[in-house]
Protein backbone atom coordinates (compact mmCIF):
# COMPACT_ATOMS: atom_id res chain seq x y z
CA UNK A 1 0.00 0.00 0.00
CA UNK A 2 1.29 3.46 -0.92
CA UNK A 3 1.65 5.72 2.11
CA UNK A 4 0.06 9.10 1.42
CA UNK A 5 1.63 12.30 2.72
CA UNK A 6 -0.02 13.66 5.83
CA UNK A 7 -1.30 17.11 6.71
CA UNK A 8 -1.00 17.79 10.43
CA UNK A 9 -3.91 20.00 11.39
CA UNK A 10 -2.97 22.68 13.88
CA UNK A 11 -5.82 25.09 13.27
CA UNK A 12 -3.33 27.69 12.08
CA UNK A 13 -1.63 26.80 8.80
CA UNK A 14 -3.98 24.90 6.47
CA UNK A 15 -3.44 26.04 2.87
CA UNK A 16 -5.62 26.02 -0.22
CA UNK A 17 -3.35 23.37 -1.70
CA UNK A 18 -3.73 21.22 1.45
CA UNK A 19 -7.52 21.47 1.29
CA UNK A 20 -7.54 20.31 -2.33
CA UNK A 21 -5.01 17.52 -1.71
CA UNK A 22 -7.04 16.16 1.23
CA UNK A 23 -10.25 16.36 -0.78
CA UNK A 24 -8.94 14.43 -3.77
CA UNK A 25 -7.30 11.85 -1.52
CA UNK A 26 -3.66 12.72 -2.18
CA UNK A 27 -3.08 13.44 1.51
CA UNK A 28 -4.39 12.16 4.83
CA UNK A 29 -4.88 14.16 8.04
CA UNK A 30 -3.61 13.98 11.59
CA UNK A 31 -4.21 16.32 14.52
CA UNK A 32 -1.43 18.21 16.24
CA UNK A 33 -0.88 17.24 19.89
CA UNK A 34 -0.86 20.87 21.01
CA UNK A 35 -4.20 21.34 19.27
CA UNK A 36 -5.61 18.35 21.13
CA UNK A 37 -4.42 19.83 24.41
CA UNK A 38 -6.14 23.13 23.62
CA UNK A 39 -9.34 21.28 22.75
CA UNK A 40 -9.27 19.37 26.03
CA UNK A 41 -8.80 22.60 27.99
CA UNK A 42 -11.68 24.19 26.10
CA UNK A 43 -13.97 21.23 26.76
CA UNK A 44 -13.02 21.01 30.43
CA UNK A 45 -13.84 24.68 30.90
CA UNK A 46 -17.16 24.34 29.07
CA UNK A 47 -18.16 21.32 31.14
CA UNK A 48 -17.45 23.30 34.30
CA UNK A 49 -19.55 26.22 33.01
CA UNK A 50 -22.47 23.87 32.31
CA UNK A 51 -22.10 22.35 35.77
CA UNK A 52 -22.24 25.87 37.20
CA UNK A 53 -25.62 26.36 35.48
CA UNK A 54 -24.37 29.08 33.14
CA UNK A 55 -26.82 29.92 30.34
CA UNK A 56 -24.91 29.27 27.12
CA UNK A 57 -26.43 29.64 23.67
CA UNK A 58 -26.84 26.36 21.82
CA UNK A 59 -25.76 24.36 24.86
CA UNK A 60 -28.73 24.77 27.17
CA UNK A 61 -30.76 27.20 25.06
CA UNK A 62 -32.61 26.66 21.83
CA UNK A 63 -31.46 28.27 18.60
CA UNK A 64 -31.92 31.43 16.55
CA UNK A 65 -34.93 33.52 17.57
CA UNK A 66 -35.81 30.78 20.09
CA UNK A 67 -32.63 31.40 22.09
CA UNK A 68 -34.70 32.56 25.09
CA UNK A 69 -36.10 29.05 25.51
CA UNK A 70 -33.95 27.34 28.14
CA UNK A 71 -33.55 23.56 27.79
CA UNK A 72 -33.70 21.08 30.67
CA UNK A 73 -30.30 19.53 31.40
CA UNK A 74 -31.70 16.07 30.63
CA UNK A 75 -32.45 17.13 27.06
CA UNK A 76 -29.35 19.08 26.04
CA UNK A 77 -27.90 16.14 24.08
CA UNK A 78 -31.22 15.53 22.30
CA UNK A 79 -31.17 19.21 21.39
CA UNK A 80 -28.05 18.67 19.28
CA UNK A 81 -29.59 15.77 17.35
CA UNK A 82 -32.79 17.71 16.74
CA UNK A 83 -30.79 20.62 15.36
CA UNK A 84 -29.01 18.39 12.84
CA UNK A 85 -32.08 16.55 11.66
CA UNK A 86 -34.17 19.68 11.25
CA UNK A 87 -31.46 21.54 9.35
CA UNK A 88 -30.45 18.68 7.07
CA UNK A 89 -32.86 20.24 4.60
CA UNK A 90 -30.79 20.82 1.46
CA UNK A 91 -31.78 19.99 -2.08
CA UNK A 92 -30.13 20.01 -5.47
CA UNK A 93 -27.21 18.10 -6.89
CA UNK A 94 -24.77 16.88 -4.24
CA UNK A 95 -21.36 18.42 -3.77
CA UNK A 96 -18.65 16.40 -5.45
CA UNK A 97 -17.31 13.78 -3.01
CA UNK A 98 -13.87 15.40 -3.08
CA UNK A 99 -15.40 18.71 -2.05
CA UNK A 100 -17.42 17.02 0.72
CA UNK A 101 -14.20 15.52 2.11
CA UNK A 102 -12.59 18.96 1.93
CA UNK A 103 -15.55 20.41 3.86
CA UNK A 104 -14.87 17.92 6.65
CA UNK A 105 -11.17 18.76 6.64
CA UNK A 106 -11.80 22.50 6.91
CA UNK A 107 -14.30 21.97 9.73
CA UNK A 108 -11.88 19.66 11.56
CA UNK A 109 -9.12 22.25 11.27
CA UNK A 110 -11.29 25.00 12.74
CA UNK A 111 -12.38 22.77 15.62
CA UNK A 112 -8.71 21.92 16.23
CA UNK A 113 -8.04 25.55 17.09
CA UNK A 114 -9.48 24.70 20.48
CA UNK A 115 -12.14 27.38 20.86
CA UNK A 116 -15.27 25.29 20.14
CA UNK A 117 -15.59 23.25 23.30
CA UNK A 118 -15.90 19.84 21.65
CA UNK A 119 -14.44 16.57 22.85
CA UNK A 120 -11.25 15.13 21.38
CA UNK A 121 -13.22 12.03 20.39
CA UNK A 122 -15.21 14.10 17.87
CA UNK A 123 -12.02 15.33 16.22
CA UNK A 124 -10.66 11.80 16.04
CA UNK A 125 -13.92 10.53 14.54
CA UNK A 126 -13.88 13.14 11.77
CA UNK A 127 -10.20 12.40 11.13
CA UNK A 128 -10.97 8.70 10.70
CA UNK A 129 -13.82 9.41 8.28
CA UNK A 130 -11.62 11.64 6.14
CA UNK A 131 -8.76 9.15 6.03
CA UNK A 132 -11.15 6.35 5.13
CA UNK A 133 -12.53 8.43 2.25
CA UNK A 134 -16.10 8.59 3.58
CA UNK A 135 -17.59 11.67 1.93
CA UNK A 136 -20.98 12.85 3.27
CA UNK A 137 -23.84 13.38 0.83
CA UNK A 138 -24.30 17.17 0.92
CA UNK A 139 -26.89 18.81 -1.37
CA UNK A 140 -25.54 22.01 -2.92
CA UNK A 141 -28.53 24.29 -2.22
CA UNK A 142 -29.59 25.69 1.14
CA UNK A 143 -26.99 27.90 2.77
CA UNK A 144 -27.42 31.66 3.16
CA UNK A 145 -23.90 31.78 4.60
CA UNK A 146 -24.76 33.78 7.69
CA UNK A 147 -24.98 31.50 10.71
CA UNK A 148 -22.43 29.51 8.81
CA UNK A 149 -23.32 26.82 6.30
CA UNK A 150 -26.07 25.41 8.49
CA UNK A 151 -27.76 23.28 5.83
CA UNK A 152 -24.57 21.91 4.28
CA UNK A 153 -22.93 21.17 7.60
CA UNK A 154 -26.09 19.57 9.01
CA UNK A 155 -25.84 17.01 6.20
CA UNK A 156 -22.15 16.55 7.07
CA UNK A 157 -23.05 16.11 10.74
CA UNK A 158 -25.75 13.62 9.82
CA UNK A 159 -23.07 11.36 8.34
CA UNK A 160 -20.86 11.80 11.39
CA UNK A 161 -23.62 10.39 13.66
CA UNK A 162 -24.15 7.48 11.28
CA UNK A 163 -27.28 8.67 9.49
CA UNK A 164 -28.02 9.73 5.93
CA UNK A 165 -25.83 8.70 3.01
CA UNK A 166 -22.21 9.08 1.99
CA UNK A 167 -19.88 8.26 -0.87
CA UNK A 168 -17.42 5.47 -0.24
CA UNK A 169 -15.21 4.06 -2.98
CA UNK A 170 -17.25 6.05 -5.54
CA UNK A 171 -20.54 4.48 -4.43
CA UNK A 172 -23.37 6.31 -2.63
CA UNK A 173 -24.57 4.18 0.27
CA UNK A 174 -26.27 4.51 3.68
CA UNK A 175 -23.69 5.71 6.19
CA UNK A 176 -24.71 3.01 8.63
CA UNK A 177 -23.67 0.34 6.12
CA UNK A 178 -20.36 2.07 5.40
CA UNK A 179 -19.56 2.36 9.10
CA UNK A 180 -20.33 -1.31 9.60
CA UNK A 181 -17.99 -2.29 6.73
CA UNK A 182 -15.17 -0.02 7.90
CA UNK A 183 -15.49 -0.71 11.60
CA UNK A 184 -16.29 2.91 12.45
CA UNK A 185 -18.80 3.49 15.26
CA UNK A 186 -21.45 6.20 14.73
CA UNK A 187 -20.60 9.19 16.88
CA UNK A 188 -22.83 10.07 19.82
CA UNK A 189 -22.97 13.83 20.28
CA UNK A 190 -22.69 15.61 23.58
CA UNK A 191 -23.78 19.17 24.34
CA UNK A 192 -22.36 21.91 22.09
CA UNK A 193 -21.07 19.42 19.52
CA UNK A 194 -23.97 19.58 17.08
CA UNK A 195 -23.89 23.34 16.83
CA UNK A 196 -20.06 23.31 16.74
CA UNK A 197 -20.20 21.10 13.65
CA UNK A 198 -22.84 23.19 11.89
CA UNK A 199 -22.14 26.77 12.93
CA UNK A 200 -19.26 27.50 10.57
CA UNK A 201 -18.12 28.40 7.07
CA UNK A 202 -16.47 25.12 6.07
CA UNK A 203 -18.65 24.50 2.99
CA UNK A 204 -18.13 27.89 1.36
CA UNK A 205 -14.44 27.78 2.28
CA UNK A 206 -13.86 24.31 0.82
CA UNK A 207 -15.76 25.08 -2.37
CA UNK A 208 -13.87 28.36 -2.58
CA UNK A 209 -10.54 26.57 -2.18
CA UNK A 210 -11.28 24.35 -5.17
CA UNK A 211 -12.44 27.35 -7.22
CA UNK A 212 -9.27 29.19 -6.29
CA UNK A 213 -7.03 26.23 -7.08
CA UNK A 214 -8.55 26.04 -10.56
CA UNK A 215 -8.29 29.81 -11.05
CA UNK A 216 -4.58 29.73 -10.28
CA UNK A 217 -4.02 27.17 -13.02
CA UNK A 218 -6.23 29.14 -15.41
CA UNK A 219 -4.05 32.20 -14.89
CA UNK A 220 -0.85 30.24 -15.52
CA UNK A 221 -2.19 28.82 -18.78
CA UNK A 222 -3.54 32.26 -19.73
CA UNK A 223 0.06 33.52 -19.48
CA UNK A 224 1.23 30.71 -21.76
CA UNK A 225 -1.55 31.52 -24.23
CA UNK A 226 -0.53 35.17 -24.11
CA UNK A 227 3.06 34.29 -24.98
CA UNK A 228 1.86 32.02 -27.81
CA UNK A 229 -0.26 34.90 -29.15
CA UNK A 230 2.80 37.16 -29.21
CA UNK A 231 4.67 34.48 -31.17
CA UNK A 232 1.83 33.85 -33.64
CA UNK A 233 1.13 37.50 -34.44
CA UNK A 234 4.65 38.88 -34.16
CA UNK A 235 3.70 41.01 -31.18
CA UNK A 236 5.76 44.14 -30.57
CA UNK A 237 8.25 43.76 -27.78
CA UNK A 238 7.86 47.09 -26.01
CA UNK A 239 4.35 46.24 -24.77
CA UNK A 240 6.12 43.94 -22.30
CA UNK A 241 9.15 46.14 -21.64
CA UNK A 242 10.20 46.13 -18.00
CA UNK A 243 10.57 49.92 -17.94
CA UNK A 244 7.02 50.39 -19.25
CA UNK A 245 5.58 48.51 -16.32
CA UNK A 246 7.90 50.09 -13.78
CA UNK A 247 6.11 53.41 -14.30
CA UNK A 248 2.72 51.80 -13.60
CA UNK A 249 3.86 49.31 -10.99
CA UNK A 250 0.72 47.38 -10.07
CA UNK A 251 2.19 44.16 -8.63
CA UNK A 252 0.09 41.91 -10.86
CA UNK A 253 0.98 43.90 -13.97
CA UNK A 254 4.71 43.72 -13.27
CA UNK A 255 4.45 39.99 -12.51
CA UNK A 256 2.43 39.08 -15.63
CA UNK A 257 4.67 41.12 -17.95
CA UNK A 258 7.73 39.46 -16.46
CA UNK A 259 6.32 35.94 -16.94
CA UNK A 260 5.34 36.53 -20.57
CA UNK A 261 8.62 38.27 -21.37
CA UNK A 262 10.54 35.32 -19.94
CA UNK A 263 8.42 32.78 -21.83
CA UNK A 264 9.11 34.29 -25.25
CA UNK A 265 12.70 35.30 -24.48
CA UNK A 266 14.95 34.50 -27.45
CA UNK A 267 12.10 34.49 -29.97
CA UNK A 268 12.74 35.63 -33.52
CA UNK A 269 9.00 35.81 -34.21
CA UNK A 270 8.33 38.93 -32.19
CA UNK A 271 8.62 42.42 -33.63
CA UNK A 272 11.30 44.70 -32.19
CA UNK A 273 10.29 48.34 -31.91
CA UNK A 274 13.88 49.34 -32.64
CA UNK A 275 13.72 47.71 -36.08
CA UNK A 276 10.25 48.92 -37.09
CA UNK A 277 11.18 52.47 -38.04
CA UNK A 278 13.35 51.60 -41.04
CA UNK A 279 10.87 48.91 -42.19
CA UNK A 280 8.03 51.42 -42.20
CA UNK A 281 10.08 54.16 -43.85
CA UNK A 282 11.03 51.71 -46.62
CA UNK A 283 7.32 51.54 -47.54
CA UNK A 284 7.08 55.31 -47.93
CA UNK A 285 5.33 56.64 -51.08
CA UNK A 286 4.76 60.15 -52.42
CA UNK A 287 2.00 62.23 -50.91
CA UNK A 288 0.97 63.76 -47.65
CA UNK A 289 0.05 60.38 -46.13
CA UNK A 290 1.14 56.84 -46.83
CA UNK A 291 -0.09 53.60 -45.28
CA UNK A 292 2.19 50.92 -43.90
CA UNK A 293 1.38 47.20 -43.77
CA UNK A 294 3.34 46.92 -40.53
CA UNK A 295 1.43 47.14 -37.26
CA UNK A 296 2.58 50.18 -35.32
CA UNK A 297 0.72 48.89 -32.27
CA UNK A 298 -0.96 45.58 -31.53
CA UNK A 299 -4.61 45.15 -30.58
CA UNK A 300 -5.43 45.36 -26.88
CA UNK A 301 -5.87 41.60 -26.45
CA UNK A 302 -2.11 41.35 -27.08
CA UNK A 303 -0.68 44.74 -26.19
CA UNK A 304 -2.61 45.16 -22.93
CA UNK A 305 -2.30 41.62 -21.57
CA UNK A 306 -0.28 42.66 -18.48
CA UNK A 307 -2.71 45.47 -17.68
CA UNK A 308 -5.78 43.24 -18.20
CA UNK A 309 -4.46 40.31 -16.19
CA UNK A 310 -2.99 42.51 -13.44
CA UNK A 311 -6.19 42.73 -11.36
CA UNK A 312 -6.85 39.05 -12.08
CA UNK A 313 -3.48 38.13 -10.61
CA UNK A 314 -3.98 40.45 -7.64
CA UNK A 315 -7.52 39.18 -7.04
CA UNK A 316 -6.29 35.60 -6.88
CA UNK A 317 -3.61 36.59 -4.36
CA UNK A 318 -6.17 38.48 -2.26
CA UNK A 319 -8.72 35.67 -2.37
CA UNK A 320 -6.05 33.16 -1.37
CA UNK A 321 -5.33 35.20 1.76
CA UNK A 322 -9.04 35.45 2.62
CA UNK A 323 -9.75 31.75 2.12
CA UNK A 324 -6.74 30.69 4.18
CA UNK A 325 -7.60 33.08 7.01
CA UNK A 326 -11.13 31.66 7.07
CA UNK A 327 -9.92 28.05 6.94
CA UNK A 328 -7.74 28.71 9.98
CA UNK A 329 -10.33 30.63 12.00
CA UNK A 330 -12.75 29.76 14.76
CA UNK A 331 -16.03 30.57 13.09
CA UNK A 332 -18.74 29.06 15.25
CA UNK A 333 -20.76 30.43 18.17
CA UNK A 334 -20.25 30.67 21.06
CA UNK A 335 -16.45 30.74 21.26
CA UNK A 336 -14.77 29.19 24.31
CA UNK A 337 -11.51 30.77 25.54
CA UNK A 338 -10.59 28.82 28.69
CA UNK A 339 -7.40 30.69 29.58
CA UNK A 340 -9.47 33.89 29.88
CA UNK A 341 -12.45 32.07 31.38
CA UNK A 342 -14.68 33.40 28.63
CA UNK A 343 -17.67 32.05 26.72
CA UNK A 344 -18.18 34.67 24.02
CA UNK A 345 -21.36 34.98 21.98
CA UNK A 346 -20.87 36.65 18.61
CA UNK A 347 -21.01 36.23 14.86
CA UNK A 348 -17.78 34.63 13.64
CA UNK A 349 -19.90 32.25 11.58
CA UNK A 350 -20.85 35.04 9.16
CA UNK A 351 -19.46 34.42 5.66
CA UNK A 352 -19.31 37.95 4.24
CA UNK A 353 -15.55 37.85 3.73
CA UNK A 354 -15.74 34.65 1.69
CA UNK A 355 -18.80 35.95 -0.18
CA UNK A 356 -17.03 39.10 -1.33
CA UNK A 357 -13.87 37.18 -2.18
CA UNK A 358 -15.74 34.62 -4.28
CA UNK A 359 -17.62 37.32 -6.17
CA UNK A 360 -14.29 38.98 -6.91
CA UNK A 361 -12.86 35.66 -8.07
CA UNK A 362 -15.79 35.15 -10.45
CA UNK A 363 -15.11 38.60 -11.92
CA UNK A 364 -11.43 37.76 -12.37
CA UNK A 365 -12.19 34.46 -14.09
CA UNK A 366 -14.68 36.19 -16.38
CA UNK A 367 -11.91 38.55 -17.50
CA UNK A 368 -9.65 35.58 -18.32
CA UNK A 369 -12.44 34.33 -20.58
CA UNK A 370 -12.95 37.70 -22.26
CA UNK A 371 -9.26 37.98 -23.14
CA UNK A 372 -9.05 34.40 -24.38
CA UNK A 373 -12.24 34.60 -26.46
CA UNK A 374 -11.12 37.80 -28.22
CA UNK A 375 -7.74 36.32 -29.16
CA UNK A 376 -9.49 33.21 -30.45
CA UNK A 377 -11.69 35.40 -32.60
CA UNK A 378 -8.57 37.09 -34.00
CA UNK A 379 -7.18 33.67 -34.90
CA UNK A 380 -10.32 32.67 -36.81
CA UNK A 381 -11.43 35.87 -38.56
CA UNK A 382 -9.62 36.11 -41.91
CA UNK A 383 -9.82 39.91 -41.79
CA UNK A 384 -7.90 39.93 -38.49
CA UNK A 385 -5.68 36.86 -38.41
CA UNK A 386 -2.80 38.22 -40.49
CA UNK A 387 -2.61 35.56 -43.18
CA UNK A 388 -3.81 32.47 -41.31
CA UNK A 389 -6.46 30.31 -43.02
CA UNK A 390 -10.07 31.32 -42.45
CA UNK A 391 -11.37 29.57 -39.30
CA UNK A 392 -7.96 27.83 -39.22
CA UNK A 393 -9.31 25.41 -41.85
CA UNK A 394 -6.84 22.67 -42.73
CA UNK A 395 -8.91 21.30 -45.62
CA UNK A 396 -11.02 22.65 -48.46
CA UNK A 397 -12.56 25.95 -47.35
CA UNK A 398 -16.32 25.71 -47.42
CA UNK A 399 -16.38 21.94 -47.60
CA UNK A 400 -14.64 21.81 -44.22
CA UNK A 401 -15.25 24.32 -41.45
CA UNK A 402 -12.22 24.12 -39.17
CA UNK A 403 -12.82 25.89 -35.86
CA UNK A 404 -16.05 27.63 -36.97
CA UNK A 405 -18.40 25.56 -34.84
CA UNK A 406 -16.07 25.34 -31.86
CA UNK A 407 -15.95 29.12 -31.57
CA UNK A 408 -19.55 29.11 -30.39
CA UNK A 409 -18.39 27.25 -27.28
CA UNK A 410 -16.03 30.08 -26.37
CA UNK A 411 -18.55 32.80 -27.17
CA UNK A 412 -21.45 31.28 -25.25
CA UNK A 413 -19.34 30.25 -22.27
CA UNK A 414 -17.76 33.69 -22.01
CA UNK A 415 -21.25 35.19 -21.98
CA UNK A 416 -22.32 32.78 -19.25
CA UNK A 417 -19.30 33.68 -17.14
CA UNK A 418 -20.04 37.38 -17.50
CA UNK A 419 -23.46 36.68 -16.03
CA UNK A 420 -21.89 34.64 -13.23
CA UNK A 421 -19.60 37.62 -12.49
CA UNK A 422 -22.59 39.54 -11.13
CA UNK A 423 -22.29 39.66 -7.33
CA UNK A 424 -24.51 37.64 -5.01
CA UNK A 425 -22.86 38.67 -1.74
CA UNK A 426 -24.77 41.97 -1.93
CA UNK A 427 -28.15 40.22 -2.21
CA UNK A 428 -28.95 39.73 1.45
CA UNK A 429 -32.48 38.52 2.31
CA UNK A 430 -33.59 38.53 5.93
CA UNK A 431 -34.65 35.13 7.27
CA UNK A 432 -34.89 33.07 10.47
CA UNK A 433 -37.72 35.26 11.81
CA UNK A 434 -35.47 38.26 11.07
CA UNK A 435 -32.82 36.98 13.47
CA UNK A 436 -30.53 36.50 10.48
CA UNK A 437 -31.44 39.89 9.06
CA UNK A 438 -28.20 40.41 7.08
CA UNK A 439 -26.79 37.31 5.40
CA UNK A 440 -23.74 36.77 3.18
CA UNK A 441 -24.87 34.31 0.49
CA UNK A 442 -21.21 33.25 0.64
CA UNK A 443 -21.82 29.65 -0.32
CA UNK A 444 -23.78 30.65 -3.40
CA UNK A 445 -20.90 32.97 -4.32
CA UNK A 446 -18.44 30.10 -3.87
CA UNK A 447 -20.55 27.72 -5.97
CA UNK A 448 -20.82 30.44 -8.62
CA UNK A 449 -17.05 30.95 -8.67
CA UNK A 450 -16.49 27.20 -8.91
CA UNK A 451 -18.85 27.01 -11.91
CA UNK A 452 -17.12 30.00 -13.50
CA UNK A 453 -13.73 28.31 -13.21
CA UNK A 454 -15.08 25.12 -14.76
CA UNK A 455 -16.53 27.12 -17.66
CA UNK A 456 -13.32 29.07 -18.18
CA UNK A 457 -11.42 25.82 -18.64
CA UNK A 458 -13.52 25.23 -21.77
CA UNK A 459 -12.54 28.59 -23.25
CA UNK A 460 -8.85 28.32 -22.40
CA UNK A 461 -8.71 24.78 -23.80
CA UNK A 462 -10.20 25.92 -27.10
CA UNK A 463 -7.72 28.79 -27.36
CA UNK A 464 -4.84 26.37 -26.77
CA UNK A 465 -6.08 24.15 -29.60
CA UNK A 466 -6.52 27.17 -31.87
CA UNK A 467 -3.02 28.38 -31.10
CA UNK A 468 -1.48 24.97 -31.74
CA UNK A 469 -3.28 24.89 -35.10
CA UNK A 470 -2.04 28.40 -35.89
CA UNK A 471 1.53 27.54 -34.92
CA UNK A 472 1.33 24.56 -37.29
CA UNK A 473 0.38 26.90 -40.12
CA UNK A 474 3.02 29.49 -39.21
CA UNK A 475 5.84 26.90 -39.32
CA UNK A 476 7.67 29.07 -36.82
CA UNK A 477 8.76 26.58 -34.17
CA UNK A 478 12.46 27.03 -34.88
CA UNK A 479 12.14 30.76 -34.24
CA UNK A 480 10.21 30.53 -30.98
CA UNK A 481 11.50 31.60 -27.59
CA UNK A 482 12.97 29.14 -25.13
CA UNK A 483 9.90 28.90 -22.92
CA UNK A 484 7.24 28.94 -25.63
CA UNK A 485 9.21 26.43 -27.70
CA UNK A 486 9.54 24.06 -24.76
CA UNK A 487 5.82 24.18 -24.02
CA UNK A 488 4.87 23.88 -27.70
CA UNK A 489 7.00 20.76 -28.13
CA UNK A 490 5.37 19.19 -25.10
CA UNK A 491 1.81 19.97 -26.19
CA UNK A 492 2.49 19.00 -29.80
CA UNK A 493 3.01 15.38 -28.76
CA UNK A 494 -0.72 15.04 -28.11
CA UNK A 495 -1.95 17.45 -30.79
CA UNK A 496 -3.29 16.57 -34.21
CA UNK A 497 -4.16 19.24 -36.75
CA UNK A 498 -7.93 19.45 -36.92
CA UNK A 499 -8.99 18.54 -40.46
CA UNK A 500 -12.69 17.66 -39.96
CA UNK A 501 -11.95 13.93 -39.89
CA UNK A 502 -12.73 13.81 -36.13
CA UNK A 503 -15.52 15.01 -33.89
CA UNK A 504 -14.22 18.26 -32.39
CA UNK A 505 -15.59 17.44 -28.95
CA UNK A 506 -13.13 14.57 -28.62
CA UNK A 507 -10.14 16.88 -29.18
CA UNK A 508 -11.52 19.35 -26.64
CA UNK A 509 -12.16 16.72 -23.97
CA UNK A 510 -8.71 15.22 -24.46
CA UNK A 511 -6.86 18.54 -24.18
CA UNK A 512 -8.95 19.85 -21.30
CA UNK A 513 -7.83 16.84 -19.31
CA UNK A 514 -4.20 17.29 -20.36
CA UNK A 515 -4.20 20.96 -19.36
CA UNK A 516 -6.11 20.79 -16.09
CA UNK A 517 -5.66 17.26 -14.73
CA UNK A 518 -1.88 17.28 -14.75
CA UNK A 519 0.92 19.24 -13.12
CA UNK A 520 2.14 20.48 -16.48
CA UNK A 521 1.80 24.20 -15.72
CA UNK A 522 2.23 24.16 -11.95
CA UNK A 523 5.64 25.82 -12.25
CA UNK A 524 5.99 28.25 -15.15
CA UNK A 525 9.43 29.25 -13.93
CA UNK A 526 10.62 25.86 -15.11
CA UNK A 527 9.92 26.89 -18.70
CA UNK A 528 11.46 30.34 -18.52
Amino acid sequence: MITRPQVKLTGADLTVEDIVAIGIGDKTVSIDNDALARCKASRDFLENEVAQKRIIYGVNTSFGPMCNKIINDNEIEALQINLIKSHAAGLGDPLKPYIALAVMAVRLNTLAKGFSGVRISLLEHIRDMINAGIAPYIPECGSVGASGDLIHLAHMALAIIGEGKAYYKKELRPVADIFRDTGITPYRLSFKEGIALMNGTAAMTAIGAFALFGAKKLLRIACVNAAFAVEIFGGIDDAFDEDLHSVKPHPGQVKIADIIRKLYKGSNNITLRSEMHDLIRNQETDGLVYETSINVQDVYSIRCIPQILAPVCEAIDSVTKTVEIEANSSNDNPIIIPEKKKVIHGGNFHGQSIGYAMDMLAMAVSEICTLSERRLNKLLDSSLNEGLPEHLIAGVTGLTMGFMGAQYLATSTTAENRQLANPVSTLSISCNASNQDVVSMGTIAARKAFKSVSNAKHVITLEVLGQLQALYFRKCESRMGKGTSSIYKMLKKDFQVYDNSRVFHDDLAKFRKILFSSQMFDDLEGYC
